[in-house]
């Protein structure tokens, strides 16, 4: 029989979508006063991996990440997941997103992303809400999976994981 053993706690993150760049600060007022502070936040990158929310949201798009410095247990990321597409309908006009936010968490060995969207690859947790190993940690770096987005595999996107990575293995 298996051992049962201690959930620890992970570091809850958030990618930021939108085209104009004072809706990240208006988002991350919102997510802290839920979740408490940031402790870190990732560079602007463009987002032109993929043209899947331009349609929506429109040309331009950028992307920053963050994280936070609670930690929480994993338990709740269907119900953080609901609570940011709260946030996006906050955000809308005329039916029409101005901000996706992506929830996430960062485990030691695993990059964990919500979705509201079932594919083969995604464990369903609750909700209406699904969850997907996006990157693996393996010989000090993150890894991609044959399902990782485009995006998750670049250079900066790691380094950006890699780096929260770091400040939740401090906390642990």
């Amino acid at each position: 029989m298996g051992r049962i053993n201690k959930v620890l706690p992970v570091k809850l993150i958030s990618g930021i979508i939108t085209g104009d760049i004072n809706n990240f600060a208006a988002a991350e007022k919102i997510l802290s006063r839920k979740f408490g502070s940031i402790d870190y936040k990732s560079p602007i990158y463009d987002f032109d991996q993929t043209d899947y929310y331009e349609k929506e949201m429109g040309p331009a798009l950028k992307r920053r990440f963050v994280s936070f410095s609670r930690l929480i247990d994993p338990v709740r990321l269907p119900s953080i997941k609901l609570y940011a597409n709260k946030i996006e309908k906050r955000f809308s006009k005329n039916n029409k997103r101005r901000v996706n936010i992506d929830p996430g968490y960062i485990a030691a060995s695993k990059l964990i992303l919500a979705s509201t969207k079932d594919f083969s690859h995604r464990i369903y947790l609750r909700g209406g809400v699904y969850a997907e190993v996006t990157l693996y940690y393996k010989d000090r770096d993150f890894r991609a999976l044959d399902w990782t987005y485009p995006d998750f595999k670049t250079a900066q996107y790691i380094e950006t994981f890699n780096h929260i990575r770091n400040i939740y293995m401090g906390q642990l």
